[in-house]
C-alpha cells in the first residue's frame, strides 16, 4: 500500500535506547516523519536526523506539555492526509500501518483510529502488567483513544488540534471535541504498538495514578456538563473513595472505634467485588488502592486552579 499520503508525528523526551527501537520500526515511504523533542539530553535529536526524520526542538522557556508536542508535530504536516502519532516509547507493530490506512479510506466519517498496544515486558513488574491491562479497551466505537493512533489531518486542524495547555489526558479531550464536532473514534482489532511502560517501582505508579486523577479532575472542568459530562464519574470516584470516605471513617473512629472499623471494611470488600467480577486479585487490589492517588492528583489540580497557578508536567519516569 502507498504511504506517501502519510505522515509520522513521534513525540519524545530522554527515551533513549526505546526511542532508537522505534524509529527502527517504522515503515518506509511515508510521506514525512517529525520528531518533536521535549528537552532531551540523551542524543534523541542526533539519532531522528540521522534517520533522516524532522526534528522539532521544542521552545525550553515554555511548559512541555505532550499535547503541545503533537500539536508543533502537526504544524510542520505538509500535505498528508493521515497522521500517525507514536510516543517515543512506543514501536509500530507490523501490519498496523496497512489495517489503519484501509480502514479510514473506507469510511470518511472516521477521525480516528487506534489499536491494541500492549507492554512489551509485561513480567517486569506488575506495575507494567497494570498497564497491559489498561490498554486492552473494547474493540469498536469508541469515545477516546491513546496517544498512539492514526488520525485525519483535516479533522484535527477543523478543531484546533490538541489542548497544549493540558499536562495529561489530552487525547480523550480532544476526542471529545471530535465528536462533538460529528466525527467517529474506533479501536480496531488489530497489533498496534510496543509500549515500554518501564515501570519497576511502586513510586512510579502512584505518580501515574495521581497524574490520572489531575486528568479526571480537569477533564470533567472542561467537558462535564451534560450529555458528554467527561470524566465526571471518574472524578467523582476518586473524590469518594480516596477522599471523602477516609474522612468519614476517620470521624467514625472519633465516635466510636467499632463504626470505624465496619467503615474501613468497604475497602476490602471493594477488592472482592471487582476480584470476583474479573478473576484478578491483584487488579482489584491496586485499582482500590489508585483510588487515594486519583484524589491526590484531582486535589492538586483544584487547589492550583483556586491559586491561580498551572500545575507543572507529571512524569513517572
Amino acid at each position: 500500500m502507498s504511504l506517501d499520503h502519510l505522515a509520522i508525528v513521534i513525540i519524545g523526551r530522554n527515551e533513549g535506547a526505546r526511542f532508537l527501537t522505534c524509529l527502527e520500526a517504522l515503515p518506509k515511504g511515508v510521506s514525512q516523519v517529525i520528531y518533536v523533542d521535549s528537552g532531551s539530553t540523551d542524543g534523541s535529536i542526533e539519532a531522528a536526523r540521522e534517520y533522516g526524520a524532522e526534528v522539532v526542538d521544542l521552545d525550553r522557556g515554555r511548559p512541555f506539555t505532550a499535547a503541545r508536542a503533537r500539536n508543533a508535530g502537526i504544524a510542520r504536516i505538509d500535505g498528508a492526509e493521515l497522521v500517525q502519532f507514536l510516543d517515543g516509547d512506543c514501536a509500530l507493530r507490523e501490519g498496523w500501518i496497512d489495517a489503519a490506512v484501509a480502514r479510514l479510506k473506507a469510511d470518511e466519517g472516521l477521525a480516528v483510529v487506534c489499536g491494541r498496544r500492549r507492554e512489551r515486558f509485561p513480567e517486569a513488574s506488575v506495575f507494567n502488567r497494570l498497564c497491559d491491562a489498561e490498554w486492552d479497551t473494547p474493540i469498536g466505537p469508541a469515545l477516546a483513544c491513546g496517544g498512539d493512533a492514526m488520525m485525519r489531518v483535516e479533522a484535527l486542524r477543523a478543531v484546533d488540534g490538541y489542548n497544549g495547555d493540558l499536562i495529561a489526558g489530552e487525547e480523550p479531550e480532544l476526542c471529545v471535541r471530535l465528536r462533538a464536532a460529528g466525527w467517529r473514534i474506533e479501536r480496531l482489532d488489530a497489533e498496534m504498538t510496543w509500549h515500554d511502560a518501564a515501570m519497576t517501582r511502586f513510586g512510579q505508579w502512584w505518580t501515574r495514578s495521581k497524574r490520572a486523577g489531575h486528568a479526571f479532575a480537569e477533564g470533567a472542568a472542561l467537558h462535564g456538563a451534560p450529555p458528554e459530562q467527561h470524566w465526571v464519574r471518574e472524578t467523582r470516584r476518586a473524590l469518594l473513595g480516596g477522599a471523602v470516605l477516609p474522612v468519614v471513617i476517620l470521624g467514625a473512629f472519633l465516635v466510636s472505634p467499632w463504626l470505624g472499623v465496619i467503615l474501613a471494611l468497604a475497602y476490602p470488600a471493594q477488592v472482592v467485588r471487582l476480584g470476583l467480577r474479573d478473576g484478578d486479585w491483584t487488579r482489584a487490589m491496586f485499582i482500590v488502592l489508585g483510588k487515594f492517588a486519583e484524589a491526590q492528583g484531582a486535589l492538586g489540580y483544584y487547589l492550583s486552579r483556586l491559586r491561580g497557578r498551572k500545575q507543572s508536567l507529571v512524569e513517572y519516569k
